[in-house]
């Protein structure tokens, strides 16, 4: 039987076998307060080895020192590539292909902070926020559409196969 147990306003459904946790007399819903100092599951704790975030941090602000290394226009087109590619990849998961979904967010990511990055630049040249956003209309507009890199490695892949059928 599992007793219905709300903590942190959330509904969980435990079996009888985890002590700590009140019975009530009916097999309800029991609503507890937030209890913020003691683990609601003592039994199921997770384990996160801390080194890990250490290396993650270490990788981030490597990348950050590489991308202020970068000009602005260098960023700009990087951006638009980075879009590109972003868009080959939801294209390629509506279509059913087998990719990594860890892809999408690293390259968000990677977006976002090559555009704080930029931003980061105007405010120090004492762009606004206003005039900022009218700069980054205008630069879009002015984008010619190129293909993502990995579109352009697809054809010459399929260049070179329709090269050696035809040899």
């Amino acid at each position: 039987m599992l007793n219905s147990v709300a903590s942190a306003s959330t509904i969980c459904f435990l079996p009888k076998a985890f002590p700590g946790i009140s019975k009530s007399s009916f097999n309800g819903i029991q609503i507890r307060g937030i209890r913020s100092s003691v683990e609601p599951y003592p039994q199921m704790k997770s384990y996160r080895h801390p080194a890990s975030s250490v290396v993650m941090m270490a990788k981030r602000e490597e990348e950050l020192k590489e991308i202020r290394g970068k000009s602005t226009e260098e960023i700009n087109e990087e951006v638009v590539l980075l879009k590109g590619e972003l868009l080959m990849l939801r294209l390629q998961k509506s279509v059913g292909n087998e990719l990594k979904s860890s892809e999408f967010r690293r390259m968000r990511k990677r977006i976002a902070r090559m555009l704080t990055v930029k931003r980061e630049r105007e405010i120090e040249e004492g762009i606004n926020k206003r005039l900022s956003r009218k700069l980054d209309r205008k630069w879009k507009k002015s984008i010619v559409p190129k293909p993502p890199p990995t579109l352009l490695r697809l054809r010459a892949e399929e260049a070179a196969r329709e090269a050696e059928k035809a040899a």
